[in-house]
């Protein structure tokens, strides 16, 4: 596999807290906002990151994720991509895992993958940013080193941390994961 035009690496940043991160409720397409302590979050991220000159910065439309950016100091240049959008819970949204399962023992949002976005990721040529969600940036983890979608199962992720993917030669790598930005 060549690596020309692709990124060096691709930085993932979880978005900060929100209500419903805090208290276990899975959020995918619903708009809920960071909490007082994921803008603290976010602009932790800013920190760590820096200023980096990424040649592709893109977020998720949902505003936990554009406001990440935005507080990291990436929002003038951040372009929205809808790929990056939480996995959608349907009919599981706003509930935890516990009362999901209490009707559905066993159940898990391990299956199935968006597609699409790794692609457009590497399409510029330099490091490229990703800020979005918890699940799909596991399952982007997973499927960057050729494991299955379900593979995100191994891959734990907190709330406003940061991962980077890349390369050993031509082989995909994670150089770096869930590394916390956290305040304090």
């Amino acid at each position: 596999m060549s690596t020309a035009g692709a990124p060096r690496e691709l930085w993932l940043v979880r978005h900060g807290e929100t209500e419903w991160t805090a208290t276990g409720k899975h959020t995918s397409r619903s708009d809920v906002p960071l909490t007082a302590t994921g803008r603290e979050q976010a602009t932790s991220v800013g920190g760590v990151l820096a200023g980096r000159p990424f040649v592709t910065v893109l977020s998720s439309p949902l505003s936990r994720s554009v406001e990440t950016c935005r507080l990291a100091g990436y929002g003038d240049r951040v372009e929205t991509d809808d790929d990056l959008m939480e996995w959608d819970y349907g009919e599981y949204e706003g509930r935890t895992t516990a009362e999901i399962r209490a009707e559905r023992p066993g159940w898990t949002v391990w299956a199935g993958s968006p597609g699409g976005v790794i692609d457009r990721a590497t399409e510029g040529g330099g490091d490229a940013a990703l800020f979005s969600h918890g699940h799909f940036l596991r399952i982007l983890g997973a499927t960057w080193m050729g494991l299955p979608p379900d593979g995100g199962r191994l891959l734990s992720l907190g709330t406003a941390s940061l991962s980077i993917l890349g390369y050993e030669r031509e082989t995909r790598v994670i150089r770096q994961w869930n590394r916390s930005c956290e305040v304090g």
